[in-house]
């Protein structure tokens, strides 16, 4: 009955902070206060505010007492990554490399040295890159199944940029846009800060539920849709053609844009066509080079319909200007070369291996991913509260990131996204077996 008790008030404080109805810097009731009004042992009071604060709702102040603490920015938003302690583990954020690639940089960068008219490196670049530059990458997105010229191509700096572009060009404050209830957080944040108006959509079996689309359609005008149909972030799933076709036949009939994300696409082998191939007057394809090659590697690509370019353009323009010329001379080096299929060959690879490891040793676990992601997602036991682990597991020194800022509801899953991309194999072993012990209750 005390541990059922002590489950109900940790749940109410936490309701009440999340809701707003305790807004930062409040400060709760002394634990007397509290024992009094609930009628419960100290043990139970102090067991209360110990799990808010473990789970980072609140702070103790000595001599002063209890207070809500702001998580206007809760951990891992997507745009803030929060700087490791001493022998942490990272299992938040993918930085995925093999080995061999400190050695392609140094040649790489030779090579463009060696060129010549290395002097056009030092200029300014047009609004979405040299057009030689362009028809590379157009090039390089066949590999997505993605056939267009280089004048539907933009170069940007970095997916997320690409993403920060599009929403900056095509749409407004108060303008409806339909994501998943589950989904990238940086998308999110960016949403948020171009105030836009964000519907969520429920997901069945980790897919987008089409048939709330539809009713969301029919209710309000939808603007745009953001979507990622193939290695689905946090999910790992990949939408069947049908669904494809499907959605793409809303968004014509009820004409609203497809924001199409294609950061991770390239683990997926073979996958789908892309929405973009479906539906080439509505929809914006964004993906980059980031995971594929290179985090430190700040390259992206838009592939928009040619009516959209020129909002494009103008808004590259007066955010970044253009992209370092260096930077993608190196990218489309390799484009050229063959080294970015390479790549992503390698990381395809290197992904299973992981997901494999990660399976043997997480087993007794319900596991949500692709095969081949770089990420899983991991549910956890009835009981079990997303902080607690997440607390838990940072104590033992691994850092994983909970289901809420992936969430668009009120509603949060109690889950992780557990990012296996950026450490060795004998170092993931070792925090997924950290990982199993905490969850494993």
């Amino acid at each position: 009955m005390t541990r059922i008790r002590y489950k109900r008030l940790v749940d109410q404080f936490a309701g009440k902070i999340r809701s707003g109805e305790l807004p930062p810097a409040t400060q709760l009731p002394t634990i007397r206060a509290l024992m009094q009004s609930e009628r419960i042992a100290l043990a139970t009071a102090l067991r209360v505010y110990h799990e808010l604060e473990a789970i980072g709702l609140v702070v103790g102040e000595t001599g002063r007492g209890t207070f809500v603490r702001d998580t206007s920015l809760p951990r891992g938003l997507g745009l803030e990554q929060q700087p490791l302690g001493v022998g942490m583990v990272d299992l938040t954020f993918n930085y995925p490399s093999v080995p061999g690639q400190d050695e392609l940089l140094r040649e790489g960068l030779r090579a463009i040295a060696a060129s010549g008219d290395i002097d056009a490196l030092l200029h300014s670049a047009p609004q979405g890159g040299r057009p030689h530059e362009r028809q590379t990458a157009a090039r390089h997105l066949r590999n997505r199944d993605i056939r267009v010229g280089g004048d539907q191509v933009l170069i940007v700096n970095g997916a997320q940029q690409g993403l920060a572009v599009t929403l900056m060009a095509l749409l407004k404050p108060g303008d409806i846009l339909a994501l998943d209830a589950l989904t990238y957080p940086g998308l999110k944040t960016l949403a948020q800060a171009h105030r836009l108006d964000l519907e969520a959509l429920p997901q069945i079996a980790g897919h987008t539920d089409l048939d709330a689309l539809e009713a969301l359609c029919k209710r309000r005008p939808v603007r745009a849709l953001y979507s990622m149909p193939t290695m689905h972030n946090p999910l790992g799933t990949v939408m069947s053609i049908a669904d494809r076709e499907r959605l793409v036949q809303l968004a014509e009939r009820y004409d609203f844009l497809i924001i199409e994300d294609g950061a991770y696409a390239f683990l997926a082998e073979p996958a789908p066509k892309p929405l973009f191939t479906l539906a080439p007057q509505r929809t914006l394809y964004i993906s980059g080079l980031s995971k594929s090659v290179a985090s430190g590697l700040r390259i992206g690509f838009i592939v928009a319909p040619k009516a959209m370019m020129p909002a494009l353009e103008q808004a590259i323009r007066v955010s970044t200007w253009s992209t370092p010329l260096l930077t993608v001379a190196l990218a489309c080096r390799w484009i050229d070369s063959g080294e970015v299929d390479n790549l992503e060959e390698q990381k395809r690879l290197d992904a299973r291996q992981r997901q494999d490891l990660a399976r043997q040793i997480l087993k007794s676990c319900e596991l949500v991913a692709h095969p081949a992601s770089y990420y899983l997602w991991l549910r956890l036991p009835e009981g079990l509260r997303a902080e607690t682990v997440v607390a838990e597991l940072e104590r033992k020194g691994v850092q994983v990131t909970s289901a809420d800022p992936f969430a668009t509801t009120t509603h949060v899953p109690p889950a992780l996204r557990v990012a296996m991309g950026s450490i060795s194999l004998d170092v993931l072993k070792r925090a997924l077996e950290t990982l199993r012990e905490v969850v494993d209750i």
